[in-house]
């Protein structure tokens, strides 16, 4: 059975159903992870997602900021809820599918300032990267899990528009790297979208709003993100090579997110 796993900081749910519905159609995701939905529970457009075959729902809601769900056409069944957030913020929801476990995030963004002491948003985002990578440490490596989201760190030196200059920006400071990094390192995760393109091909995943033609400025950051632990590696490279991308030609819709959804196949 292929699976296909898709994750999408939507940067309102409500806003943006119409381009959800048509990324469905267009790409059939079997389970659609999103950031950023922007909504209360009773506010989710959960008779579009109905409409749109994916019925199954996991919310984790806010009024106004954050949110984040998942939605599946198949079954959903429970998966650990993960206390990573110390503000309480609705950035974590949890969902078993296919016996696939998938952990979605929206990690906060940090703020400007690239600095634990001066700036409580840097040391929150830090904080959260070391809860979650004590919690992934702790597990069992031959487990299927896909932890997925908006992580909000371009890791690598190829998924931002320009190492030298990003290095001191928050998203791409050397303190966030290694914080990804050991993510990384706490379960043997697989960095699936950088296995089916590798460096040094320069991959993005956002763009600001502020550039006029995202495209010819092409000053993008790889802010999201499936990592895969050891004992999901093998049903995403059941076909001899990982299938996942970013559809980056979904920021070029009308009235986009400045997030490009990202997908994986799994066959299990």
């Amino acid at each position: 059975m292929r699976l296909r796993l898709c994750t999408w900081n939507v940067n309102s749910v409500r806003l943006r159903a119409e381009q959800v519905a048509r990324f469905v159609a267009e790409h059939a995701p079997d389970v659609l992870c999103l950031q950023e939905i922007k909504c209360q529970d009773a506010e989710f457009p959960r008779k579009a997602f109905e409409e749109m075959g994916l019925p199954h729902l996991r919310i984790a809601a806010q009024k106004g900021w954050h949110g984040v769900a998942i939605a599946s056409r198949l079954p959903i069944e429970d998966a650990p809820r993960l206390d990573v957030c110390r503000e309480g913020h609705a950035r974590c929801v949890s969902a078993k599918v296919a016996g696939v476990e998938v952990q979605n995030f929206y990690i906060p963004a940090g703020g400007d300032v690239p600095d634990r002491a001066q700036n409580p948003k840097f040391d929150h985002k830090l904080d959260f990267f070391e809860k979650l990578t004590a919690d992934m440490a702790a597990r069992d490596p031959k487990a299927p899990l896909a932890v997925v989201g908006d992580l909000n760190v371009a890791p690598g030196e190829f998924d931002v528009w320009s190492h030298r200059q990003m290095s001191r920006v928050v998203s791409h400071t050397p303190v966030e790297v290694e914080a990804f990094a050991r993510l990384k390192a706490s379960l043997g995760f697989t960095d699936l979208v950088r296995e089916a393109v590798p460096e040094p091909q320069k991959l993005f995943s956002w763009w600001s709003y502020r550039a006029q033609d995202f495209r010819a400025s092409n000053r993008g950051l790889r802010l999201d993100h499936i990592l895969i632990s050891p004992g999901l590696r093998e049903a995403a490279f059941r076909l001899g090579a990982a299938a996942a991308r970013v559809h980056d030609d979904v920021r070029e819709w009308e009235r986009p997110s400045d997030h490009a959804p990202v997908s994986a196949d799994f066959v299990i």
